[in-house]
């Protein structure tokens, strides 16, 4: 449904589609193709539809946001276990691996491995998020790091700067992570989305502009976020230009 660019008729076909591909998968659990449309769809079903409305009304209704983030947990992990779970069939020994501390041991990714490896780390960092009140989970942080590293280790590219997005916002995320570095990764994404992405943008004043207290370069990055969801209309910009007007809204709040 990426060209859709309707967000409530996104929201509305969206739990169909995820429910029947969930079962086809079942049938068919070796499916790359398959289980990368699994892990992105409720991984993304789970940030557009989920936790950003747990965000909008956290401040006025806080428990039911904190229902709304604790099911927006249930689909990261649903996401993750679907992606793992292809990663594991297609290279046994995988997850073992990816837990080795020590590099030499960690697994290596193929090219058509890359995708579920992207979505199985966003998955897991937005698990995260969602969760900082368990330790346990918190703790697995580094693995979400490590999958997206492998990915960026065979395609940086990847979803026309998702992937080195994602690295920006792991990279911030982290503790004692480099601003400098996550700033890097950002502008990598932007270069790799060639102003048709709005996410990178919203992902800089997020993870860099926010942090380092930068009103004007956050507002700047936001509205430049909003403008290029207006030119190049698609869901993922969709997405992006309300959280960017959310976030535009909540300015005073956050500065």
């Amino acid at each position: 449904m990426s060209h859709e660019d309707d967000l409530q008729l996104a929201r509305e076909a969206s739990a169909f589609y995820l429910k029947f591909s969930e079962s086809v998968l079942k049938e068919t659990p070796g499916h790359l193709k398959l289980a990368e449309s699994v892990s992105a769809g409720f991984t993304q079903y789970a940030y557009a539809f989920v936790a950003l409305d747990a965000e909008k009304i956290d401040a006025k209704n806080p428990k039911a946001a904190a229902e709304m983030r604790e099911r927006a947990a249930r689909l990261y992990a649903r996401a993750h276990r679907h992606a793992m779970v292809a990663l594991e069939r297609s290279s046994p020994g995988f997850d073992e691996a990816l837990r080795q501390a020590n590099p030499t041991k960690q697994p290596k990714l193929t090219a058509d491995q890359v995708p579920l490896a992207y979505w199985a780390a966003a998955s897991l960092g937005g698990w995260i998020s969602m969760s900082k009140d368990d330790p346990d989970l918190v703790a697995d942080l580094p693995l979400s790091m490590r999958l997206a590293e492998l990915a960026w280790q065979i395609k940086p590219e990847f979803g026309q700067g998702a992937l080195a997005s994602l690295m920006g916002t792991l990279e911030s995320a982290k503790v004692g992570g480099s601003r400098h570095k996550a700033q890097l990764y950002f502008d990598q994404a932007i270069a790799f989305g060639k102003g048709q992405e709005a996410g990178a943008f919203v992902a800089k004043a997020e993870g860099v502009a926010l942090p380092a207290e930068d009103r004007n370069m956050f507002e700047q990055l936001l509205k430049q976020a909003i403008d290029i969801s207006n030119q190049h209309r698609s869901l993922q910009n969709e997405v992006m230009r309300e959280r960017a007007q959310w976030l535009l809204s909540s300015v005073d709040e956050l500065f």
